[in-house]
């Protein structure tokens, strides 16, 4: 299902499918999906920056996010993409969605908040979050992100970026900046412990109070 604005852009409805249908279990590791050949075939002819960045909403509904493109191996008109990115944007298996090309400018700067305290104390925070990053070609203010560390899920929300609202994370140098993780709990102030005894206490010169 197709749906063309102009000669010069790029504006597609699929079908949207998770990898549990194809033996691709490596695209839930970053937020790319994958396209049927048809989709390259009328990319190509457009004039449009490297990595492709897509513009990606679900049907009748305001939610939108981005995402880039892995492989054009999909059947027509079909496209499979990241479950976490589906349950982000409350999409399911055969809901038609909207792919658009996204023109997103390199990211400068990234506040993320952590699901939980675990990310945050790992040895070397910095270098993961760069590793895993790299899966990824885009960042959408408000949404949910999900990072596989060591067979480990962790979860994080997009509480700010810069210089735009969606921007492209691929080959950029960016600042990244972490707020307080949502499990955090502040730590509960000790209470006095009062015990009683039935010791007698012994007042001046051996004198016993009772």
């Amino acid at each position: 299902m197709s749906s063309e604005s102009s000669p010069n852009s790029f504006e597609q409805f699929y079908y949207c499918y998770s990898p549990c249908y194809i033996d691709k279990p490596h695209l839930e590791e970053g937020d790319k999906i994958i396209m049927p050949l048809s989709a390259l075939d009328k990319l190509a002819m457009l004039d449009i920056n490297y990595p492709m960045s897509f513009e990606v909403s679900r049907y009748s509904s305001q939610r939108v996010s981005h995402c880039g493109v892995l492989e054009f191996v999909a059947e027509e008109g079909i496209i499979y993409m990241p479950q976490w990115m589906m349950q982000n944007m409350g999409i399911q298996d055969a809901d038609l969605v909207c792919i658009k090309i996204a023109n997103l400018p390199k990211c400068t700067f990234i506040k993320l908040q952590p699901h939980t305290k675990d990310f945050l104390e790992l040895t070397n925070t910095k270098a993961v979050l760069e590793k895993t990053l790299r899966s990824f070609t885009c960042l959408t203010l408000g949404d949910t992100i999900k990072l596989l560390h060591n067979n480990k899920e962790h979860f994080f929300d997009i509480i700010e970026c810069n210089p735009a609202s969606a921007v492209c994370i691929n080959e950029t140098d960016c600042e990244v900046d972490f707020v307080t993780p949502l499990d955090y709990k502040e730590p509960e102030n000790p209470q006095p412990v009062f015990t009683s005894s039935k010791a007698p206490i012994r007042g001046p010169k051996g004198r016993q109070w009772s």
